[in-house]
């Protein structure tokens, strides 16, 4: 590589100088390797930003007063603030439990019990939400006047916190719908179906916080740069691959599963048209699951079985925040029955089986469930 003459120039002083001082000279890879780290740092004053980013979405809008953007912003204060509490959690003794049960039958973690509060006060505190439903609290929460909102939001905010205790992955999942008449809200108005969602999203916390958006128009995932304190845009537009060489499912239930599912891991196992086999990963926590899925492809499996008849993941803040990214990012999502953003709740903890990931993978599931269906369940 050839240098400029004001940085030959500049090179020559520098070794000049430390030669006169008896010091050791500076290499010219020390100095290519300075003059790196300031491109560098050049580059990164270009960032996208999360909230850049929405304000960019908001642009598209010109109707738009900002509410939603306002949402957003809380919502990712939440996730910053769970982030950091679960990075020190052993260190602020919030592992353990913290001696209630939810409306779930599980008992809380401590981590949990904050994490809600944490965006139960968010949430409130934007003034622009109506609702609130929380997998933590047994009913739906009205926000009061002065700070109500148009905005209903359904989230859990502390998915996979059985994995707490040994550093696995977990995460906040999200869905946002439109209240029509903010000042009238009824529970009704939060039984709607998915495809009436207009944003969802997760935060993962791990190795790295990400969180995965969509706001209708595409999936975009955010990186937390704690130097920073911003969430940045590292994996703009994801698309999901159209087949993938991933399953995931708990096999441990496999004895109770119907048909249709059981067919389908032996065919990821045995293929029958020569194919290489599916490979199985299963962490058992959803939003971790469900991000290898969607940026490696494959399919994510929890069924209903004998045990669980209704399937064990929850409608409103599980299933339908989850199948509108994976169909934002091309792949889609089944209920065993019907297509997962279809289907129209009654109660707001209710469960459901859920298929999705890969548009190809998910197809194959489908056919299974149609062959039973018009030959009759198997004995």
């Amino acid at each position: 590589m050839l240098l400029p003459p004001l940085a030959i120039c500049i090179l020559t002083r520098s070794l000049a100088t430390s030669h006169d001082r008896e010091e050791p000279a500076p290499s010219v890879a020390s100095y290519l390797a300075r003059e790196m780290d300031h491109a560098a740092e050049a580059q990164r004053t270009d960032l996208m930003t999360i909230t850049r980013h929405a304000l960019n979405e908001q642009g598209r809008h010109p109707e738009s007063r900002g509410d939603f953007t306002i949402l957003l912003s809380h919502i990712v204060l939440g996730c910053k603030f769970v982030a950091s509490a679960v990075n020190k959690a052993g260190l602020a003794k919030l592992i353990g439990l913290a001696g209630e049960t939810n409306i779930q039958g599980e008992e809380q973690k401590k981590l949990d019990v904050l994490s809600n509060e944490v965006f139960v006060k968010a949430l409130v505190s934007s003034g622009r939400t109506c609702v609130l439903v929380s997998e933590e609290n047994e009913e739906a929460i009205f926000v009061d006047g002065p700070l109500r909102g148009k905005y209903c939001v359904c989230f859990d905010p502390l998915d996979g916190s059985s994995n707490i205790d040994c550093g696995v992955s977990i995460g906040t999942i999200f869905g946002i719908y439109m209240i029509k008449d903010k000042d009238n809200a009824t529970l009704e108005d939060v039984l709607q179906p998915g495809t009436n969602m207009i944003a969802a999203g997760y935060c993962m916390y791990g190795s790295s916080c990400t969180l995965v958006l969509s706001t209708g128009n595409g999936v975009n995932g955010f990186t937390l740069d704690p130097s920073l304190g911003e969430f940045i845009l590292t994996h703009p537009n994801i698309k999901i691959p159209s087949k993938g060489k991933i399953y995931s499912v708990n096999e441990g239930n496999a004895r109770n599963w119907d048909a249709p599912t059981a067919k389908f891991v032996e065919k990821c196992k045995f293929p029958q048209d020569g194919s290489s086999p599916k490979s199985l990963r299963y962490i058992g926590s959803m939003v971790a699951d469900v991000h290898r899925t969607l940026l490696y492809g494959g399919i994510f499996l929890y069924p209903a079985d004998k045990k669980s008849l209704n399937g064990k993941l929850r409608v409103l803040y599980e299933v339908f925040p989850m199948s509108f990214l994976m169909e934002q990012a091309g792949g889609q999502s089944f209920t065993g029955k019907q297509r997962a953003l279809e289907l129209v709740p009654t109660e707001i903890h209710q469960r459901s089986p859920i298929f999705l990931g890969s548009y190809g993978d998910v197809e194959e599931i489908k056919s299974l469930y149609a062959s039973e269906s018009s030959t009759g369940p198997s004995a």
